[in-house]
């Protein structure tokens, strides 16, 4: 990698890691889908009508990408957010590399070594730890729609990689077009106060809708798939294990959150299993 692309690629984790308290405040002043609809829109909005259409064997593509990484990631990953806390969600988060090793095999004709296996195990290890003990319940809905977000994150990096590659700004702002409808409809079947939700918002709201549309959106999403058409996978993703030490840090800082022995413990085990699977050769085609 290129020295532009390795500052790319730590700028990417701490724009999203921040991200994990600027949603985390927004999902308070609106109802989390319908927060992530405003974002989609103010996105398809602001890229569509000044970039290309997709070619045509690309629409297919786009439309899966759109379901995966727009729909179920981030739909799943804001109710998560918004029921449980930062510091949980930042880990368990950390999954989507492993499970992205694990899709490659099939995907990509990829298949895992045994420090990737053993990784993989670690790694889910390290969740399970913070889902474990008091409050078990509590953090066991928002943990499980984290992770599922995780995996629903690794399948659009697949998809993106396998049928890339794809201009960043054209994939971006259609793929958040085709997002629109999808989160829309589970927002109004889920959700209420919408509407009031508009008038009532504080500039905090507006602001952590502004951020995540320009910052962690447009500039964030536009850099990771302008590396992953460029590098591959197994070069981009070790740069994900900065993302827990910023928002860790983020939610300590402006969350007021506590760093506990067992978010520790399952932190360091969630982010060493990563490493596993990242770090050292992990795939043998």
């Amino acid at each position: 990698m290129s020295a532009i692309q390795i500052v790319c690629a730590v700028a990417v984790p701490l724009l999203w890691g921040y991200q994990f308290v600027v949603i985390k405040v927004g999902v308070t002043e609106f109802p989390p889908l319908f927060f992530l609809a405003l974002r989609f829109l103010a996105i398809a909005l602001l890229l569509v009508p000044f970039v290309g259409q997709p070619a045509r064997q690309q629409f297919g593509p786009v439309a899966a990408i759109s379901l995966f990484l727009g729909g179920l990631n981030f739909g799943l990953f804001y109710v998560g957010l918004g029921l449980g806390s930062g510091s949980l969600s930042a880990v368990a988060y950390q999954l989507a590399p492993p499970f992205t090793v694990l899709l490659a095999w099939p995907l990509l004709s990829e298949k895992p070594s045994l420090a990737t296996s053993a990784g993989v195990v670690i790694a889910f290890a390290g969740v399970a730890v913070l889902a474990a003990g008091p409050g078990l319940s509590a953090n066991t809905l928002p943990l499980l729609l984290v992770v599922g977000a995780a995996f629903a994150f690794a399948v659009s990096n697949v998809l993106i990689k396998r049928y890339g590659p794809f201009e960043p700004l054209m994939l971006m702002g259609w793929s958040s077009l085709l997002a629109v409808p999808q989160v829309l409809v589970m927002s109004l079947l889920l959700e209420h106060g919408q509407l009031t939700s508009l008038v009532a918002a504080d500039d905090r709201g507006w602001l952590a809708l502004a951020y995540t549309i320009f910052i962690g959106g447009i500039v964030g999403f536009g850099l990771w798939f302008w590396l992953i058409a460029r590098c591959s996978i197994g070069r981009v993703a070790p740069f994900g294990l900065l993302l827990p030490v910023f928002a860790l840090t983020s939610s300590v800082l402006f969350l007021g959150e506590h760093m506990t022995p067992k978010l520790l413990v399952g932190g360091l085990l969630a982010i060493s299993g990563v490493a596993m699977t990242q770090l050292r050769p992990a795939t043998r085609s």
